[in-house]
């Protein structure tokens, strides 16, 4: 008998009198020291088969079928079972630790939370158990992080904090849900590695859901490969990958960024250029608020880039890449020369500023977080309009409906809400809303990593598209170099606020000069397809 069992499980959602189907009929078996990934697209139902095995879903949910944990049934179970095995039993790790972690609580408090609940430990006993938890995930000296709150974690650190606590009562069986999705490359294979690590220690049984393919092959025994609610082709996955069977699994399989961006017209003026520009934060202390120190956050960095040119810049989290940008934005204050179209850009007056944000526009990674869900498509996309003003003097919908078109948006659906849209489509608003103000340099915040491999390519082919039809500049921003190295002119790498390298893209894939830039193709490298 196998440690998790899921057989012919169906689920759906009542909504509105109607019940919306989700999962049709899946069967899997998941056995101790084993790794099982479930792959597929958004809206493919990973997370709900997921949440069905310990009864997350909530009373809208319809489930029938069979789930079993060590022989016990989890479909109808009782709460006394089921409050034992969830957390216990069967432990999760989910995508987003800031929004599974309380920003209000300490770690300590947290993680404490958790083993008293289920271990019956106190005190001293606690606290051991916590640093050892700690230790075990790689937190350096984790004594000084106790008092710690997650923000002033970085990514890397806050999903082994949730690791550390799913990990604390000591499970069966892990479910991970997209645990690296937006995490660098770097710190993704220090995350698979750990879970692996974990994995053959405690003979835990692993369910991974995920949309990355590489991240699959380097740490699943067997591959269910899901598409609208069924899974399509399974098997251990060597086989999956070297010989698959199903059209949805080849399709996946060929979904990765490829191709370069067209080259920059002859004789392009230089639109941005940065020389010694230094973004320090202060560090103050005491009732006086006196700086004793800064958080040296970019350091002396010198960079051009060209109308219809796109900037790449790569590197761990907390190496300074979207400060940089965000001081390019004038949205921080910084030291040195900054220039745009040859103008000096701190002697711009707030008018002055405030008429050139229209020409600087940013997208963002999180097109949830980034749109508003009490707006219209229509009112998200016109509203720097109303800010800005309308140069065309044409009707509102009407250039909505034009620039709704150009990210290949139906125009018709613009009166709906950004709820009713996929991931994909949602970020195509964020675009279109940059790009209805005609802007000349645009910034690309990670604005493909929150998304499926096959809509990561949509993405990449439609900003390619914009950037020649528009004659666009972009600075690009991203932990994924197979998007990098798809979009990018130049790239610039940095680490810990400075630009250790900085070149043409191919220079920098083909002969980085740097071992730090070494490490980082390679960790990028392994977790190629």
């Amino acid at each position: 008998m196998s440690l998790l069992e899921v057989k012919d499980l169906k689920v759906g959602f009542r909504q509105d009198g109607a019940v919306t189907q989700a999962v049709h009929g899946v069967s899997f078996s998941v056995d101790r020291g084993e790794t099982v990934a479930l792959v597929g697209e958004s809206g493919s139902g990973k997370s709900v088969t997921a949440l069905s095995t310990v009864s997350l879903l909530g009373d809208s949910a319809i489930v029938e079928g069979s789930v079993t944990y060590d022989g016990q049934q989890m479909i109808g179970a009782n709460d006394k079972l089921l409050r034992k095995v969830r957390g216990n039993d069967i432990s999760f790790i989910f995508q987003e630790p800031m929004t599974s972690l309380n920003p209000l609580h300490t770690l300590e408090k947290q993680l404490t939370e958790s083993i008293e609940l289920h271990q019956g430990l106190r005190g001293a006993a606690v606290r051991e158990r916590i640093l050892e938890l700690l230790n075990r995930v790689g937190i350096r000296d984790p004594e000084s992080r106790l008092g710690a709150y997650p923000h002033q974690l970085s990514g890397g650190q806050r999903q082994r904090v949730m690791i550390a606590m799913a990990l604390s009562n000591k499970p069966d069986v892990l479910i991970a849900d997209e645990p690296t999705t937006a995490l660098d490359v770097t710190i993704q294979a220090q995350i698979l590695e750990l879970l692996a690590e974990l994995k053959r220690e405690e003979n835990m049984g692993l369910l991974f859901i995920t949309h990355d393919l590489g991240v699959v092959r380097r740490i699943a025994d067997r591959v269910c490969v899901m598409k609208d609610g069924e899974i399509v082709e399974t098997g251990p996955t060597s086989e999956i990958f070297d010989n698959p069977q199903h059209d949805y699994t080849k399709k996946l399989l060929g979904a990765a960024p490829s191709g370069v961006p067209d080259p920059v017209p002859e004789g392009a003026e230089t639109l941005v250029e940065t020389h010694g520009l230094r973004i320090w934060f202060p560090i103050q202390k005491g009732l006086l608020k006196r700086t004793v120190g800064h958080v040296k956050a970019v350091n002396e960095a010198d960079i051009e880039v060209r109308r219809g040119e796109t900037l790449g810049i790569v590197g761990e989290s907390g190496s300074g890449k979207t400060t940089l940008a965000l001081a390019l934005m004038r949205l921080i204050e910084s030291e040195g020369e900054m220039r745009f179209e040859g103008e000096d850009m701190r002697a711009w007056s707030t008018r002055q500023l405030r008429r050139k944000r229209s020409d600087i526009q940013i997208v963002f990674q999180d097109p949830v977080g980034s749109l508003s869900p009490r707006m219209t498509c229509e009112q998200i996309i016109a509203e720097g309009l109303g800010v800005h003003g309308n140069p065309d003097g044409r009707p509102v919908r009407e250039l909505v409906a034009e620039v709704m078109r150009e990210v290949e948006l139906n125009p018709e659906t613009m009166d709906r809400y950004p709820h009713e849209f996929s991931g994909g489509q949602r970020q195509r608003i964020a675009i279109a809303r940059a790009m209805i103000l005609r802007p000349k340099l645009v910034v690309l915040d990670e604005p493909t990593s929150a998304l499926d491999m096959t809509v990561q390519v949509q993405i990449v082919d439609l900003l390619r598209r914009l950037q020649v039809k528009h004659g666009l500049t972009y600075l690009f921003i991203s932990h994924d170099l197979a998007v990098v190295r798809a979009m990018s002119h130049k790239v610039v790498v940095m680490k810990q606020g400075d630009i250790v390298e900085y070149g043409a893209s191919e220079d920098i894939f083909n002969a980085p000069k740097t071992e730090y830039a070494k490490t980082l193709l390679q960790a990028a490298l392994d977790l190629t397809v």
